[in-house]
């Protein structure tokens, strides 16, 4: 069993998974995005589509998990807030694991690509935005639009979501009036929350190479672990940037793919 696996396995297709995804998962940590470099370096990895999202998914848990961890111990995340954000985006991405692949990317595209546009725009002209933390409590206003905005954006996290996490993000600094280091913590608890359950969903189908995505996970944790201290020490308005410069290359990417 063991040397058939060690046969199937790869060393130069484990340090290019390696070495790419590390990179996502430290920019993730800090911003969002990591997903633009690390699907599209399990695609190249030769496994099929389908498979290459399906792993991605399982190591990005580790990613999103060791970047939480990290968070969590700096004191930047509100698990009394994130009570029922967490079981609606629970629910959300386990529907969206299910509903969004059926979706024509037709529909899809253009409304992700003019809502990021409009966050990016809104950050920009809103320059002292999440550079302070303001939060002041938990109210029943703020977890009823916590909750929804949680189960719409892990519904679109739960299968693909490019550019869920920045609208996670997004969504923390608006809804808590949090600063960037508060708001990337609580949004990484919930990134986990709809990584986990659309994993659920691929792990079901026999979508998931294992042999490679628990070792490159392993490797995306300890990189999310560096790029969230990094982004704790440097504090918000190292974060601020970063966030635009991430959803700007989303925007990019996606209008690349679409229109050239």
């Amino acid at each position: 069993m063991l040397n058939t696996l060690w046969n199937e396995f790869n060393m130069q297709t484990f340090l290019f998974l390696s070495v790419s995804c590390f990179i996502a998962s430290f920019i993730d940590a800090i911003a969002g995005g990591g997903g633009l470099i690390s699907v599209p370096a399990f695609i190249a990895s030769g496994l099929p589509i389908h498979v290459a999202v399906g792993s991605n998914k399982m190591a990005a848990s580790f990613s999103t998990l060791g970047s939480a961890v990290r968070y969590f111990t700096s004191g930047k995340v509100n698990f009394k807030l994130l009570k029922y954000p967490m079981i609606t985006g629970a629910i959300g991405a386990s529907f969206g694991a299910r509903v969004v692949s059926h979706t024509s990317d037709k529909v899809l595209e253009p409304l992700i690509f003019i809502m990021l546009l409009l966050v990016v725009i809104y950050t920009v002209i809103n320059k002292n935005m999440g550079i302070k933390n303001e939060f002041e409590c938990v109210t029943l206003k703020s977890t009823i639009l916590g909750s929804i905005m949680s189960f719409v954006m892990c519904f679109y996290i739960g299968f693909f979501g490019p550019g869920g996490g920045s609208f996670l993000l997004f969504g923390l600094l608006k809804i808590y009036k949090f600063d960037f280091i508060r708001a990337s913590g609580n949004a990484k608890v919930l990134n986990f929350i709809a990584n986990l359950a659309g994993l659920a969903t691929f792990i079901y189908y026999g979508k998931v190479s294992f042999l490679y995505s628990i070792p490159v996970g392993i490797v995306m944790f300890i990189g999310a672990q560096c790029g969230a201290k990094y982004a704790i020490k440097k504090g918000s308005k190292f974060i601020r940037p970063f966030f635009l410069a991430v959803s700007l290359i989303t925007i990019a990417k996606m209008a690349v793919e679409k229109f050239l």
